[in-house]
This record gives C-alpha cells, sequence and structure tokens, in this order.
C-alpha cells in the first residue's frame, strides 16, 4: 500500500510540474531555444513579447591588425553590426522573425560560403515597450568564427524576461569574413567596451533612438563564447600574461599592442567598467595556451559564470576552464560542467542533419542533445543573470549540491539533472 500511494505521488507530482508550464500549439513549428518537455524551469521565455532590430556601428581610429607589419601600423574606421532583442509591445498576429547566417568558409576554396535562414520568435522592428523599464544591458560576443546569431536561442529569451540583449558580429571573426587569428586575439575586448559604450551614449532618456530610457547600462553583463569568453574575461579584469602578449608580437610584426590589455600597463586595470556587474564565459579559450598566469587571473573581480564539457579539446578543461575557475581567486564564481560534453555547449543546434560534416560539427555536440544543453544554458544563465542584474531571489537556483546524482537540483524535472557538475568559490 505505502508503494502505492508513493508512485501515485509522483505522478501526481510530474502531473502538476508539467501542467504549470506553457505549451507549445501543434501547428507551431519548434524554433531553437523553445523548451523540450523536460526543460528546467527558468527555461521557459518570460513575459515579454520580443522584437529585434540590426544596427551598425563604426569604431573610429582602431588598430587594423590585419594590415600590421613590421614598418607599418595603420589604422581604419572598424565597422560592427550588432543585432539588438528587447522587451516589445505585444503583437501577437506578428510573424516571427528569420535570420540569415553563413555555412561554409571565406578561406576554403573546397567550401564557398552559403546563406542559409533559420527562424526565431522575435518579431523584426517591433514597437518597442516604453512603458517598462529601463532593462539591464547584455552584451554577447560569439566564437571564432562565428556571428551574431550564433546564440539566438538564448538572446531572444533573455529579452524576453526584461533585458536589452546586443550581439556582435565582431569584424574579421565572423562566418563570412573571418581574418587572421590576431585580429580577433585584439579585438574582442575592445569591442565588448565599444558596444556598451555605445549603446549607453545612443540610448540615453531624450535621445531619438528606438531604445530612449529603456537602456539600464549601469548594469551589463558580458557574455561570451569561446573566443567571446576570452575577451570578455579579459574585459572584466583578467589581464593577459606577458608570455601571451609577446607571442602575440611576433604574430604582428613586433607589435605591442595587445600589451595594453595585460597587467603590465599600469592603465589595463582603469579599463575595468564599473557598469559590468556580472560575466558569463562558455568554454573560454587560453588557458592552456598561456593567456593568463596566476596574476592576471588574480585580477578577475567580477561576479562569473563559466560553462563547459569536461572533455573539451579546444579550450582544454582541467588545464583549461577548470584553471580559470580555480585561478580567479577574487571572483565569486561558478562552473557548470557537462560530463563528457567536448566544446560546443553554447550554440544554437544544427539547422539540419544534411549538412556537410564541417559545417554540422561547428554546431553539434557528439554526446549531448544540443537542445537540452541549450535549455539549461537558459535556466543557469536566468539565475545568474536574475541575482546579479535584477536582485532577483534566484540563490536556491544555484545553492545546489556539486554533484546532480545527489539529488535533483532545484529547478530540474525529477531524474532530469544528471551528467552535470556545479561548483561554487567565493572570493
Amino acid at each position: 500500500m505505502n508503494r502505492t500511494l508513493t508512485i501515485t505521488t509522483i505522478y501526481l507530482v510530474l502531473s502538476l510540474f508539467f501542467l504549470s508550464r506553457p505549451v507549445l500549439s501543434q501547428d507551431d513549428p519548434f524554433v531553437f531555444g523553445d523548451p523540450l518537455p523536460d526543460a528546467p524551469e527558468l527555461a521557459f521565455r518570460g513575459a515579454y513579447q520580443v522584437g529585434v532590430q540590426t544596427l551598425e556601428l563604426i569604431h573610429k581610429d582602431q588598430p587594423d591588425i590585419l594590415n600590421f607589419t613590421e614598418n607599418e601600423r595603420p589604422e581604419y574606421d572598424r565597422p560592427l553590426t550588432v543585432e539588438v532583442w528587447y522587451p516589445a509591445k505585444e503583437n501577437p498576429d506578428a510573424p516571427g522573425v528569420s535570420y540569415r547566417d553563413f555555412l561554409g568558409s571565406p578561406n576554403d576554396p573546397d567550401r564557398p560560403l552559403e546563406p542559409f535562414s533559420f527562424s526565431g520568435r522575435a518579431i523584426r522592428n517591433a514597437t518597442p515597450n516604453q512603458s517598462e523599464g529601463p532593462f539591464p544591458l547584455i552584451i554577447v560576443s560569439h566564437g571564432y568564427p562565428g556571428s551574431r546569431f550564433l546564440m539566438t536561442y538564448l538572446t531572444e529569451n533573455l529579452a524576453s524576461k526584461g533585458y536589452v540583449v546586443v550581439a556582435i558580429d565582431h569584424t574579421e571573426s565572423t562566418h563570412a569574413d573571418a581574418g587572421k587569428f590576431a585580429s580577433t586575439l585584439y579585438h574582442r575586448a575592445l569591442d565588448d567596451y565599444f558596444v556598451l559604450e555605445e549603446m549607453a551614449r545612443l540610448t540615453e532618456l531624450g535621445s531619438e533612438h528606438f531604445l530612449s530610457g529603456m537602456v539600464d547600462a549601469e548594469s551589463t553583463a558580458l557574455v561570451g563564447y569561446s573566443m567571446g569568453g576570452y575577451g570578455v574575461l579579459n574585459a572584466g579584469g583578467a589581464g593577459y600574461s606577458p608570455g601571451f602578449v609577446q607571442a602575440f608580437s611576433q604574430m604582428t610584426g613586433g607589435s605591442k599592442k595587445l600589451a595594453q590589455r595585460s597587467l603590465a600597463d599600469t592603465a589595463y586595470a582603469g579599463t575595468v567598467d564599473p557598469r559590468v556587474k556580472a560575466i558569463v564565459a562558455f568554454a573560454p579559450w587560453g588557458m592552456e595556451r598561456g593567456v593568463w598566469d596566476a596574476e592576471g587571473l588574480e585580477n578577475l573581480r567580477i561576479p562569473t559564470f563559466l560553462i563547459a564539457g569536461s572533455e573539451d579539446d579546444i579550450s582544454g578543461y582541467e588545464e583549461g576552464v577548470k584553471a580559470i575557475y580555480d585561478g580567479a581567486i577574487n571572483a565569486d564564481r561558478y562552473l557548470l560542467t557537462y560530463l563528457n560534453a567536448r566544446h560546443n555547449v553554447a550554440p544554437n543546434p544544427p539547422v539540419s542533419p544534411d549538412l556537410d560534416q564541417p559545417d554540422y560539427m561547428h554546431y553539434s555536440e557528439p554526446v549531448w542533445k544540443e537542445r537540452r544543453i541549450n535549455n539549461i544554458n537558459q535556466h543557469f544563465v536566468t539565475a545568474f543573470l536574475g541575482l546579479h542584474l535584477k536582485g532577483l531571489d534566484y540563490e536556491s537556483f544555484l545553492d545546489l549540491p556539486e554533484n546532480s546524482l545527489e539529488e535533483t537540483w532545484e529547478g530540474f524535472v525529477p531524474r532530469t539533472s544528471i551528467g552535470l557538475e556545479l561548483r561554487h568559490a567565493e572570493p
């Protein structure tokens, strides 16, 4: 009898859990970011309709790293295309957006660039919800190569929860225009801060910008994947090591430009913007390659959430992402680990199983379901940023046993918090 009651209780709890969640219509096609039936609690979209617009920005008089030589250090006006997702006025009849990206490689004649499109749930050029806000700002930085559309499952989701989310196409580092790696190494953190400054300036209350008065740049988060993670950590205070600065110099004809992003430059510490209240770094690249030393990591003091696969073969785990977590001793930090996953713990899933192998593997994860990873990322990023940017009471979603098998984690469907670890350390 007790066993029967126990089974009945379990089924009742599970039924109530699922009935309490929104269900998509059967004729509503699945798009990236939609919750699976086993999605954790905070993965579900928020209350806001989401609008999206494209902005073209120009960062004047920047080092033209691609054309550096031993004798010449040219400058150029650096273009940056950004995509902005924002809370919008309700318009349930408006069609969802179509995003356009590229497959192939600009540097591989055997893989010519090929455009492709995929659907989202944001509304192109929707009317902003200016009756509420201002909303915290989130700046998103893709990998190399990548694009501003690499993580739409996350950008749309966060905007629906009351954030203005800006994803950058890092010039010379996208699917369409990937150039020499040195450009990516130098520009990442500087692009992030330029976009922060521009969004704060353009959206000031009383401006003619479509988001006038809607952006609270004083509460900003930086989110980066792979090379984007490399950049946001440096923007947050993790100064590059002397050895890495020297390697960059050899790569660029003796240029000392990267030294400006290391503790060897006395002005560097002053570049850490106090408006940045939180950092999320997915599989950040560099630690295994000597990008940071102990002193550089100790200079990171902003709350940081790291996400990695335990078998990451691009950024490394024990000597890579976990070593960043261990070394950032002055930051309130977390490390979420997908056990047995490799590097691709952040992007949208592949758009089709019929892609050529290199294009498919640019997005795919060989062990985990990508859509499952997307939902878990939505959940934890929502909890972490909600805590640090909005002061929401989300500690229970982060104060968890390290091993997810000890007990089902808060917010997860029973029996589904498997294959995960979450570490937390305070300064």
